[in-house]
């Protein structure tokens, strides 16, 4: 089996991968050597007439309805397409904040359209990894050989400022495919100028090798967007624990905070104010506890990777940190007696929207078959209406499915039903798309007042799209 790296970028209609759509993906696969092999891909998608796109997004992606229209796919065969690609044997699937968006558009996408959300990400060898936290970490640990720019008096680590600084091409931000090739670029520099940091960082993306690293109650160096700019995303903490209920999270302390809350503080008033906003603590000690998950690609080091230059520059006093981590071990039966009641299930308030509800739990495994037979369909159509679904999502996604891929098959009562639902999606906000007529109208005023006049011309491709849906399902002003 050949290793490579499938580079991918989506432009979406708004930044919530649960309830946004794709409108275009982007990949370029690259062997280990982050040299191209294959040809591109670069699809758009078709959106359904319930799914209307946030105006700011429409001009960070400079996508248009004209676009969508004559080159878009539906959305079970662009998914098809990406998943092609992100399922073949030995891919990483890797990309530049793709963990916490991508990936989780990804997800989404591929559960409505009765894929395995999750089974392209191991079986094969598979795996995922995310550039962004590379590039924290050298910015953090090896910034030598890297062009740092900085906007409001700060490091930002933004891909298009990071490709223009370093001399990268990068010919359209918020392009997908130039995205990727940018994406590409930032990696071959780093893995030119530090070769080591990059091998280290690309080998976590694999959970034992996570694991390899931990020891609980020793310290390390920990990388992670929680950690501001400022901390140059940066903190030595202790690892605590593993979590009760998930085994892939490991609960660590920030050794660079104040840790008495830990032992001064009863359970239920560490887990209040761990869920809430520091900016509302009012004067009380935050909780320094932070959990790790090991299955997406934690940066986790030991302390030697901190050289006596790196210290000083950071601003570290590791004393202080070596003195709470003291204090901690000293006191494990106190605060571990704690981490149950902190880290106990909360209750969930589930979404009613089966499109929203990826994470309500796994498919049975007959479920799984009879997606597989709802997927190889070559055109699915009303007998599949009687297929003996357990779980109670699967019958709205099929009726969706059918109605936005292949709407032929909709039967006249269908056909009725499909208009109603596209009716309540573009009017009602609780029923689950990312915007409403009213919403989009809304959020095109506010966005237009600030528009230049090419972007208004954009803008008012958008506002005539959404005047024919209001048209074409009866929608009064």
């Amino acid at each position: 089996m050949t290793s490579s790296i499938f580079w991918y970028d989506f432009e979406t209609t708004g930044i919530s991968p649960r309830c946004d759509r794709p409108l275009q993906v982007a990949g370029i696969r690259t062997n280990e050597a982050l040299e191209e092999i294959g040809e591109p891909l670069n699809v758009y998608c078709r959106l359904s007439d319930d799914i209307l796109p946030h105006p700011a997004a429409c001009l960070v992606t400079g996508i248009t309805p004209e676009t969508l229209a004559s080159k878009g796919l539906c959305e079970a065969e662009f998914v098809h397409l990406l998943h092609q690609q992100l399922s073949l044997p030995g891919t990483c699937g890797a990309g530049y904040n793709t963990l916490r968006f991508d990936d989780e558009v990804t997800r989404y996408s591929l559960y409505r359209n009765f894929h395995d959300p999750y089974a392209r990400e191991w079986q094969g060898g598979n795996s995922r990894w995310d550039l962004i936290d590379l590039v924290r970490t050298a910015y953090a640990l090896r910034p030598e050989g890297l062009v740092w720019p900085e906007e409001d008096g700060r490091v930002t680590l933004k891909l298009e400022r990071l490709s223009v600084a370093n001399g990268l091409e990068h010919l359209q931000a918020h392009d997908a495919l130039s995205d990727v090739r940018a994406t590409i670029g930032l990696a071959r520099l780093i893995r030119e100028r530090q070769p080591r940091l990059y091998r280290y960082l690309y080998d976590l993306r694999r959970k034992q090798a996570v694991l390899d690293q931990v020891q609980l109650l020793k310290p390390m160096v920990h990388i992670s967007g929680r950690f501001s700019a400022a901390r140059h995303y940066l903190s030595v903490v202790l690892p605590l624990a593993w979590h009760p209920r998930n085994r892939n999270a490991l609960i660590v302390c920030d050794l660079q905070a104040e840790c008495s809350p830990l032992w001064e503080e009863s359970a239920e008033t560490l887990r209040e104010r761990l869920y809430t906003r520091r900016d509302e603590l009012e004067g009380q000690l935050p909780v320094p506890l932070k959990l790790v998950h090991i299955n997406r690609c934690p940066v986790l080091a030991p302390m030697n990777v901190l050289r006596a230059a790196d210290i000083a520059r950071l601003g570290l006093d590791l004393d202080s940190c070596e003195t709470r981590a003291r204090r901690l071990r000293d006191c494990q039966d106190v605060w571990n007696a704690k981490l149950g009641d902190i880290y106990a299930e909360e209750p969930f308030a589930g979404l009613e929207d089966p499109e929203q509800q990826l994470y309500d739990g796994f498919l049975g495994e007959r479920d799984r078959r009879l997606c597989e037979q709802v997927r190889n369909h070559p055109a699915p159509d009303s007998t599949l209406r009687t297929l003996p679904f357990d779980d109670p999502r699967l019958p709205e996604l099929l009726f969706r499915y059918r109605a936005r891929n292949f709407p032929q098959s909709l039967s006249e009562t269908e056909q009725q039903q499909w208009h109603l639902f596209c009716q309540k999606r573009l009017t009602l906000p609780e029923w689950g798309a990312p915007n409403t007529l009213a919403q989009f109208e809304q959020a095109m005023r506010e966005v237009q007042a600030q528009a230049s006049p090419e972007q208004v011309g954009l803008l008012q491709q958008w506002s005539t799209h959404a005047c024919q849906l209001r048209e074409r399902y009866g929608l009064k002003n």
